[in-house]
């Protein structure tokens, strides 16, 4: 990975605000003198924003083999230092904005940005083939990481350069950060590439965001079902937006009716919308809907990326052969995780998943080989691109005091409450502590949670609402 980025050496590699312009040479140069003194084969915290010093160390960091835990740059700081204790990292990267974070002695840096050694004389033992370690939870601070091997990263970048046609003259603006997959997955495509990225933070609703997309000739972006709601409020349909050539959207189910709605919309003005599927166990993405197969299969996930395989198993683990007969959708593919970590021993681990991934959906093949998601096996939701486990917000719920039942859709967490006084308490709260809107919680007055004999919530018996 990025072995090959000196070679574009003066093209164009990252923009920021106020018309700064990086090239490949930039990228190299810096990326070397953050990861100077890094050993190979040391675990670095990364607290990662979209800035083009986060992207040269990033990609120094690869490409020398120090492996990275990406960490939300919105963590809190309690949950950081659990992560320390858990992990025992050899050194830190942080920006300036978050050196609330820094532990130990500060080894080299710029005006934005620092590294830092931590003191502990014991590290993590890492395996050889670990380059990359990602969080399952979005911001819920969960020690469960995913464990990433330069192949998986690789393979699935490879892939989705070659089914998007990503080439030199692309230039992608940033819409999500690069701690999450998602966002990580189209800096090292447009960077593996000799493309640009425009790294801007500014979210969608700020007119920084559309200033930089018209100046800078953003030729694409990507974004969760979230972020297509806010586009619809903004009447993207309405924005003059020339120079983009295509548009993907993942993190979650985008209903039939905007999907329907934002492939009129771009195929009016000359835009490709791609949907596509993934899970962080997959590196990033494992599916795309065709552009021209997207009207006749409005809500499917498509078909399997390149090099990739879908089955269907059914509750024997008996493989689903029949046409639309639903079954748990099974991946395989080179960029399958190698399993997960909840404690430094795991970082040693080999590959635990051979390349084999139970996504935990629900899905269903038709006829002609294009899947849709059903419904899920686990007790996990989407939240605005955020992978949500309902079984963790009812543990937070009851630090306060509080005895709630999570259930829900994508985008929305349903929390049923027996306590109206604290109904407002615990939409502030779960909204501080998952770093997630509000607006994703709706809470519900109940007089009593359904349960069973053994006191566990019945949560087929949670009472459906309009919302």
């Amino acid at each position: 990975m990025f072995e090959q980025i000196e070679r574009f050496q003066d093209r164009l590699a990252v923009i920021e605000s106020e018309h700064r312009f990086y090239s490949y040479r930039d990228l190299v140069t810096v990326g070397n003198s953050f990861v100077r003194d890094i050993p190979t084969r040391s675990l670095l915290f990364f607290v990662g924003t979209n800035t083009f010093e986060s992207f040269a160390c990033y990609t120094a960091a690869v490409r020398k083999r120090v492996v990275l835990a990406m960490i939300p740059p919105t963590i809190e700081k309690a949950l950081f230092d659990h992560l320390l204790e858990v992990y025992k990292p050899y050194g830190l990267f942080l920006p300036a904005e978050r050196d609330d974070l820094a532990w130990g002695e500060r080894l080299t840096g710029r005006q934005r940005c620092s590294i830092y050694l931590c003191p502990d004389d014991i590290h993590a033992q890492l395996h050889d083939d670990l380059a990359l370690i990602l969080s399952t939870s979005g911001s819920t601070g969960s020690p469960k990481l995913v464990r990433l091997s330069e192949k998986n990263i690789r393979s699935n970048t490879e892939a989705i350069i070659q089914y998007l046609g990503i080439g030199e003259d692309d230039r992608a603006i940033t819409t999500m950060p690069m701690t999450y997959s998602y966002g990580l997955s189209i800096i090292n495509t447009h960077l593996c590439s000799g493309a640009t990225v425009i790294a801007c933070e500014a979210p969608l609703m700020d007119r920084l965001f559309w200033t930089m997309l018209k100046e800078e000739k953003a030729t694409t972006f990507g974004g969760v079902p979230f972020h297509y709601e806010i586009l619809k409020k903004l009447r993207f349909a309405r924005t003059d937006t020339p120079t983009l050539k295509y548009l993907t959207q993942a993190g979650g189910h985008l209903s039939k009716e905007l999907t329907k709605e934002f492939h009129e919309i771009c195929a009016q003005k000359g835009i490709r919308f791609i949907v596509m599927y993934g899970q962080t166990e997959a590196t990033a993405r494992m599916s795309y809907l065709p552009y021209l197969s997207a009207p006749k299969k409005l809500g499917s996930i498509g078909v399997p990326i390149p090099g990739g395989h879908f089955s269907l198993e059914g509750t024997s683990g008996e493989t689903i052969e029949e046409a639309e007969q639903p079954g748990e959708l099974v991946y395989r593919g080179e960029n399958v995780s190698m399993g997960y970590a909840e404690s430094p021993a795991d970082l040693a681990r080999g590959d635990d998943n051979k390349g084999v991934l139970r996504t935990g959906d629900m899905a269903r093949r038709d006829t002609d080989g294009f899947y849709y998601i059903v419904g899920r096996k686990k007790r996990f939701l989407k939240i605005f691109g955020n992978r949500v486990n309902l079984g963790d917000l009812e543990e937070f719920l009851k630090e306060i005091g509080v005895d709630a039942a999570c259930a829900g859709r994508d985008d929305l967490v349903r929390v049923f409450m027996t306590d109206q006084d604290r109904m407002d308490d615990a939409r502030a709260f779960l909204s501080q502590r998952t770093h997630i809107h509000p607006s994703a919680f709706d809470i519900v007055y109940l007089p009593t949670i359904p349960r069973n004999d053994s006191g566990k919530i019945l949560y087929s018996k949670l009472p459906e609402t309009g919302r």
